[in-house]
């Protein structure tokens, strides 16, 4: 690994031990906490799991607007670009995350054809999307992401083999809808039975019939018992504590209950969530959901925009707190604040009240029912900021992705 390789992933580890620890090495918490660290270091979300259509209607993107969003997949700051903002900053802890956003951007920067740009992201199982990326890709990567994607395994494959091998099934969280789909097996049933479904009756039909025993069973309420068997959602302890007084009946109720919502709230063929945790893939057929980035018609668009997008491997906070002030309109935070404490979420908060441009907009979301801030960060912050419960409901209710129990969206007030 070269320097400017190895400080990048002492920079994961640093940032991520200060995001997660809360609790010393030698308390059962503290281990819990740097397990956590250690799992969440390499790729976890091949795809992002948050409805970017659902945040571009809150957000109400402008074409004067500087977006700042955590990066993660990259698959929503992308869809982004359909909205045609001024700018986006794309931020992340994590390398990997760094390295999957800049392959995503010289992908649609470099690739000929729409065609191939949609199979290697939306069909990442051929030997072509390698030599797509040879041919096309790999000559105008950055260095660092280059060397990412070229490293090899002890079988001396590539990382960039992934994109032949689906690397839907690999991260932190394609292992993880692996393992429950290996614990479905065990109880006879096969999660796929739910792409058979032809309407969204068959679709409770299946789910009740094939899914809804299974979650309903003992070996999941066992095995969820502890804060690791989420790690493989990218959930910290913190967040599972939130997610597990989410309802009277504990992590295994709250699991149910979104994968309920995620099966039966919307019909599959607009879902591609819900293909990709009970197929693993994306929807083959022609016409199928798929993110905005993938879709033919916003091709041409978000190709001419690309270079809006900034990627950076900087924390949210840190890169504000260098900002200037009134310097962006939106802000994209995921569920990152749930994983804060009161005095990091009052340093964040600061820093977003300070760049704030009249009208800004904020949106997150969190594992739990609840408004997380009041209370938390100071009441002279957040006296700034608009809130419609309602409207943040009937956000939370059309999320495809359902694993969240609240979508939320702060407004800047005027000023008076």
């Amino acid at each position: 690994m070269s320097d400017i390789a190895a400080g990048a992933h002492r920079e994961t580890r640093l940032n991520l031990g200060a995001a997660v620890h809360r609790h010393g090495l030698l308390s059962r918490e503290g281990l819990l906490e740097r397990v956590f660290t250690a799992a969440f270091r390499g790729l976890v979300y091949p795809q992002i799991w948050e409805d970017p259509v659902v945040d571009m209607e809150a957000l109400q993107i402008g074409p004067e607007d500087h977006v700042v969003a955590i990066a993660s997949g990259g698959c929503n700051v992308l869809s982004y670009l359909v909205a045609s903002p001024a700018k986006i900053t794309a931020l992340d802890i994590n390398d990997a995350h760094v390295a999957l956003n800049r392959l995503k951007l010289q992908a649609l920067r470099s690739l000929p054809r729409q065609s191939q740009f949609q199979a290697f992201f939306a069909r990442p199982e051929s030997r072509e999307n390698i030599e797509a990326y040879d041919a096309h890709i790999a000559p105008g990567l950055d260095p660092l992401s280059r060397r990412y994607w070229e490293k090899r395994d002890l079988l001396g494959r590539r990382r960039i083999g992934l994109f032949a091998r689906n690397i839907y099934k690999h991260g932190l969280l394609g292992r993880f809808i692996g393992l429950a789909h290996l614990v479905a097996r065990l109880h006879g049933v096969d999660p796929r039975v739910m792409l058979r479904a032809g309407s969204m009756k068959e679709q409770r039909e299946l789910f009740d019939r094939h899914v809804a025993p299974v979650l309903d069973g003992w070996l999941v309420r066992v095995l969820t018992r502890s804060p690791a068997s989420l790690y493989g959602l990218g959930i910290p302890p913190s967040q599972y504590a939130a997610l597990a007084a989410d309802g009277a009946d504990g992590i295994a109720g709250a699991l149910r209950r979104r994968v309920e919502q995620l099966a039966c709230a919307f019909p599959l063929r607009d879902n591609y969530f819900a293909w990709q945790a009970f197929g693993r893939r994306y929807d083959p057929r022609p016409g199928a959901a798929l993110p905005p980035f993938l879709h033919e018609r916003n091709f041409e668009a978000i190709r001419a925009r690309a270079d809006r997008i900034d990627v950076r491997h900087e924390s949210f906070t840190g890169f504000l707190a260098a900002s200037p002030a009134a310097s962006a309109d939106c802000y994209v935070l995921l569920d990152a604040q749930d994983w804060m404490n009161d005095a990091e979420l009052t340093a964040l908060w600061t820093e977003i009240d300070r760049t704030a441009r009249p009208g800004a907009r904020v949106i997150f979301r969190t594992a739990a029912n609840e408004r997380l801030l009041p209370g938390r960060i100071p009441a002279a912050i957040l006296d700034r900021w608009s809130y419609d419960a309602n409207a943040c409901r009937r956000f939370t209710e059309r999320d495809r992705s359902s694993i969240y129990g609240g979508f939320h969206l702060y407004q800047r007030k005027p000023e008076p």
